[in-house]
């Protein structure tokens, strides 16, 4: 619900944004994880509306990260201009004028998350097809230096390990075999990361993918990175099947990317949901079935490893 303080202070933003324009109504987005996400619509000088989307990072984020909001705004600017379908982003306020916490304005993409497709053949294609064209965007990698180093981030990740592990996911084995293996031998070229690329953050109209939503994530390291949390994602949803579909269509898109380490980023991708995956499920029935895709997932990339 939302109340009459904060209609006041979308009416606020909104003439900010675009002078002239009136707010119209204001309601809260469901799914938002890192982040509060809020749709507004209004109504422009010449009668025209407009939809857009106020979103607030949660804590975690602006810890690892103070200037978040800045950086994806950026991000967006740059990938927008470049053609990749993302939001257009509209303003990005770090002042506390608006809210206690920084905003992100920008634009909203009608479309939804599909976990249900008509045809999981093509659903996957054009999946990959967006993953392959996000790693090879047009943009200097020198124009994304802003952006955390994901190689940085796991090591750093690695040296502080827990106190105490997630023993269900195998969190043990797996950083004992990430912390031994790593740093791994650089055999792909440093490239733009969405960091989160799964199907909830992927906007769906028509059958056709209209929009990559939430990169508070992305940085700039191995495409084997956004790959293994897309595998183990498409896994959970759909199954192994599905998954290794996934993959050679993106093989098929990218034959100069090396494939040599993705055990090690599979692996990687699997420590995501320690102690979470409770949460991330919503339910025991779910929970269940992504326990033991993880664990499948998990077994085939210690049989992939160097040496198996």
């Amino acid at each position: 619900m939302t109340t009459s303080d904060e209609l006041t202070i979308f009416a606020k933003l909104v003439q900010r944004i675009i002078p002239g324009a009136r707010l119209l109504r204001v309601w809260r987005l469901e799914g938002g994880v890192s982040a509060q996400v809020t749709a507004i619509e209004c109504i422009l000088s010449g009668g025209q509306t407009r939809k857009l989307i106020v979103r607030r990072h949660g804590a975690a984020d602006l810890q690892r990260n103070p200037r978040v909001a800045q950086d994806e705004f950026r991000l967006l600017d740059r990938l927008y201009h470049a053609g990749l379908p993302v939001p257009k982003p509209y303003y990005v306020d770090e002042s506390g004028e608006f809210f206690p916490t920084p905003c992100l304005v920008v634009e909203f993409i009608e479309g939804r998350p599909d976990f249900a497709p008509a045809d999981l053949n093509e659903y996957l294609q054009q999946q990959a097809t967006l993953l392959a064209s996000i790693h090879g965007a047009d943009i200097p990698v020198d124009d994304l230096s802003f952006l955390p180093e994901q190689n940085a981030m796991v090591a750093a990740n690695l040296r502080r390990r827990p106190e105490h592990l997630d023993d269900s996911l195998d969190e043990g084995l797996i950083r004992d075999a990430l912390e031994t293996a790593w740093p791994l031998r650089q055999a792909n070229r440093t490239l733009l990361l969405h960091g989160d690329f799964w199907p909830g953050n992927l906007l769906w109209r028509d059958g056709r993918l209209a929009g990559v939503i939430d990169w508070e994530d992305a940085a700039l390291g191995d495409p084997l990175a956004d790959m293994g949390i897309s595998r183990l994602e498409i896994l959970w949803a759909f199954g192994m099947e599905a998954m290794e579909r996934f993959t050679n269509a993106y093989r098929a898109l990218m034959p100069s990317v090396d494939f040599g380490n993705l055990p090690y980023w599979d692996l990687w991708a699997a420590l995501r949901p320690a102690f979470q995956i409770a949460g991330w499920a919503g339910s025991e029935e779910r929970e269940r079935i992504m326990r033991e895709r993880h664990k499948l997932f998990v077994a085939q990339a210690f049989e992939k490893l160097p040496g198996s």
